[in-house]
């Protein structure tokens, strides 16, 4: 498995700090608010889709939620249109993702794979719960139900 280039690690900060800019705000009204937590994008690792190309795949932690994400490996990738939606395929299954757009130029591909992150007590909890979520999703299925 090859490393992500330092690029693309800013380019994962950037979309960090795009949820933060654009969602934050309205997140704190929510209950499920987690004042401990911040948005980060972690868990990455390079993934071949049979249909976009090269693209990047981990977990987007917030304040609020956990997200499935994919993003394209490279800055090439054209922003796509709010609600578009697509199949990922990894080892564990099939997962459907939706376009959401971080800001003007920022979007990703992302399902909510936990709605409530309240009882999370700290950032490094949260980024653990994101790698156990994420060893699951990578890791070939082992003959339960799919994942969608």
């Amino acid at each position: 498995m090859h490393a992500l280039t330092p690029e693309q690690y800013v380019r994962l900060r950037r979309l960090a700090d795009a949820w933060t800019r654009d969602h934050q705000r309205d997140a704190k009204a929510s209950p499920a608010f987690n004042p401990r937590l911040a948005a980060d994008a972690i868990c990455f690792q390079r993934h071949a889709d049979p249909v976009l190309g090269e693209q990047l795949v981990g977990a987007l932690v917030t304040p609020v939620s956990l997200w499935l994400v994919m993003v394209p490996a490279d800055e090439s990738g054209e922003p796509q249109e709010a609600g578009a939606r697509h199949w990922l395929s990894l080892p564990s299954g099939d997962y459907p993702l939706e376009t959401v757009l971080l800001g003007e130029s920022g979007w990703c591909r992302r399902l909510v794979l936990l709605d409530d992150l309240a009882d999370v007590t700290s950032r490094q909890a949260a980024s653990r719960l994101a790698q156990q979520l994420m060893q699951r999703v990578m890791a070939p299925d082992d003959g339960g139900e799919g994942g969608a």
